[in-house]
Formats: C-alpha cells, structure tokens, sequence
C-alpha cells in the first residue's frame, strides 16, 4: 500500500503562514516491533504524507496502539527504520521531531493536580497553542471548568481537554488513538468539528475500530497485514 500525493510548494507556503510549523513526513521502512519473542507488527513500509489523514485498524489487541506510539517515537521500534523528513526530504532529528506531532489517546495520564489553564500552560512550554487558553477551553466546551482541578473531571472531560491539547497546538501532524473515548453525542460532534476547522493540511493518523472516528480519513491502513 502506498500513500500517493505531496503539498505543492504554494500549498507548502499557506502551510507555514497560516499554522507556522514546517511540513514533515513520516516514513516506515521495513519497520517492526516485538515485546520479548512475540513480533507485534513487521516488515512496514510505508510513507505518512503531510496534508493527507490515514486510518489504522485492527481488532482489539492487534497493536495499533503500538504502532501509533512507535510513530510517533514514544516507542522504540524493534527492526527498521522511521524516517522524519521536511517537504525537501531533509532529515528531521527525533529530538525536533516530537515538537511537530501532537498525541491524544485515552491511557495518557494528565496532570490531576493542575486545573485545565494551568495544564494547558504547562503544556505551551513545550509546545506553543495556535490561539490563546481562554479560546482553546471554550472550543471544546470547558471554559466554565478553566480553573477547576483536573481530578474534579469527567471522564469525558477530560477526553476533551486532552483533544484540545492535540488540536490546538502548533504540530505538523495529530496522532489519536480512539479519540472518542468516553464522549457523549456532543462530544463526538465536537471531535469532528475540531477535524474540520483544526486539522486542516496537517499530517492526521487515526487509530480506530469505530468509523465514525476515522470516516473522514483518506486512506484505511489494516495492522493485519503486517503480522508475522
């Protein structure tokens, strides 16, 4: 399976004045992952380009969790390589390239002490937000809980503020594993929304068995195929 299409270098530049990040691609060669002697996934190649949105599917258990974090450089990979390159095929250091993707996915803990905005603070210090605290918490349905502590939350509030922090920050690609987890109706529309006016020409990865979360993706990527 291979991914088809590159930003144009007047797309490129909207890119760059309208979201301020570099465009990146990620390239799987020949890449795999084993815990112990069980290989999770083998043998992928494959190329994520910048601009497009792929889906990652498989059934519970099969490792598309691991993939994605493998992905995104959370995980080290076991076999191959992963390449992070810019839109002239220059090489992006690991060390730069987790300031470029952003990651949202249910078993990511968030600091419980902290209310949402002094989260969100944190957060900015390591990747700057594309539009101020206040905006961001009002986006996605929070801000009468600005100043709350995280621990009073929801579980589905919490869903929220962890999309707000993958969607609002100034990345190259948003990685999300089963982003809807634990949203209402009303959140999953806000899911979709933040898609649409978000996530514009940015890198998208989907990790989902639920099509309602990945129906917009234009690629379907089966984990199945890359078993041993």
């Amino acid at each position: 399976m291979k991914a088809e299409g590159v930003l144009s270098k007047d797309s490129v530049k909207e890119v760059l004045k309208k979201n301020s990040f570099h465009p990146m691609h990620i390239t799987l060669k020949n890449t795999g992952k084993r815990f112990n002697q069980e290989w999770i996934f083998r043998k992928i190649d494959f190329a994520f380009l910048q601009g497009k949105s792929y889906a990652i599917t498989g059934a519970n258990g099969s490792g598309k969790s691991t993939l994605l974090q493998v992905i995104a450089g959370a995980l080290m990979h076991s076999e191959g390589a992963i390449l992070y390159t810019d839109e002239r095929s220059n090489i992006i250091s690991e060390n730069k390239s987790f300031k470029n993707i952003s990651f949202a996915a249910p078993y990511l803990d968030l600091i419980e002490e902290m209310t949402a905005t002094e989260l969100l603070e944190f957060h900015a210090t390591f990747k700057p937000l594309s539009t101020n605290i206040e905006d961001v918490l009002d986006s996605v349905g929070l801000k009468q809980a600005a100043h709350k502590q995280i621990r009073y939350f929801s579980s589905g509030m919490k869903q929220r503020l962890k999309l707000a922090q993958a969607f609002f920050s100034k990345t190259t690609a948003i990685l999300l594993d089963e982003p809807t987890t634990n949203l209402d109706k009303d959140g999953i529309e806000l899911y979709l929304k933040l898609i649409n006016s978000e996530a514009q020409n940015k890198l998208i990865i989907v990790c989902s068995n639920d099509s309602q979360e990945y129906s917009f993706c234009e690629e379907i990527i089966s984990i199945e195929n890359f078993k041993v």
